[in-house]
């Protein structure tokens, strides 16, 4: 008894993402019992993955989430248990509250998701540092790519893609210099050509991860400034060659980096930012996503507040 006890005194190892706080509880044998808390507006997701033969459950021990099943929108809420042996679709769960949950996996995932976690947060906070932003950026840039995201009805997949690319979008500035970045006039022809290789210095760092999901959202950061009309950057791409979830990031990153202060020039007004976007619609911007984000424009300005 004893040594049962002494073991529960351990200190037990939290990871903290983007409204999400996870707590190994224990472990044996491959199994491995993980307490989940995710804050309201926050998403967690269970993907199907090559290899995975796990048996998967959650059990809500307290709040709400919402989760989309073939096609049908259901709620879950306390006492409710979600089970896969393994999963063959992917299911993305919205918290309507804050909620917490028991996540139980035949197989070992907290070291991997805790990997995955700490290298997402380095890539994120090093370049908004070196950008001259916040790291708030990052986060409003993936809360509201991913609210775009569900009003465009992805599927489970794109959502998680969406998730990682829309947090790491700007990963490739890391490689560029800070002289060029933080520069107060204008770039040379010589520095706009180094700019603008951050695309695809951002793909490349991300196809060398070992995470399935960030080397998929590797596509979306190189085309991330890519134009409606095929005059964007690195590849010229226009219309139906570009992914959906670039033109999502696209839109949503122009606006909050239009709205926020820079070292090179003071912050737009919301409603400039809002004509710039329209202005833009059907050039720069894909007119549908335009549309959703002015929508959504509300939930921006809370994120944007701290709210």
């Amino acid at each position: 008894m004893n040594e049962y006890l002494t073991s529960l005194d351990r200190p037990i190892e939290a990871v903290r993402y983007a409204g999400l706080t996870v707590k190994l509880l224990s472990t044996g044998d491959g199994t491995e019992v993980i307490h989940h808390t995710l804050q309201e507006g926050s998403r967690w997701s269970m993907q199907p993955q090559e290899g995975w033969t796990a048996s998967e459950s959650i059990f809500i021990t307290s709040g709400s989430l919402k989760v989309t099943v073939d096609e049908e929108t259901k709620v879950l809420s306390t006492g409710d248990v979600v089970s896969a042996s393994p999963i063959k679709q992917g299911l993305v769960f919205l918290a309507l509250e804050e909620t917490e949950f028991i996540y139980i996996s035949s197989q070992p995932v907290f070291q991997f998701f805790s990997e995955i976690v700490r290298k997402n947060q380095e890539l994120a906070i090093e370049v908004a540092l070196k950008d001259g932003y916040t790291a708030e950026h990052c986060k409003r840039i993936m809360q509201m790519s991913m609210l775009i995201g569900e009003r465009m009805e992805l599927s489970p997949g794109d959502m998680c893609t969406l998730n990682y690319a829309s947090y790491l979008h700007d990963v490739g500035k890391i490689m560029i210099p800070k002289s060029i970045l933080l520069k107060e006039g204008p770039l040379s022809e010589e520095e706009w050509e180094e700019m603008k290789r951050h695309c695809t210095y951002g793909k490349e760092l991300l196809e060398a991860t070992d995470s399935p999901y960030m080397r998929a959202s590797g596509t979306i950061v190189e085309q991330h400034h890519e134009r409606f009309d095929g005059k964007g950057y690195p590849n010229g791409l226009q219309r139906d060659e570009i992914s959906p979830l670039a033109y999502i990031v696209s839109v949503v990153d122009a606006f909050d980096a239009m709205t926020t202060d820079r070292p090179y020039r003071k912050a737009m007004s919301v409603e400039n930012a809002i004509e710039e976007l329209n202005e833009n619609a059907g050039t720069m911007f894909h007119p549908e996503v335009v549309k959703i984000f002015i929508d959504l424009i509300p939930e921006w300005s809370k994120m944007k507040q701290g709210v």
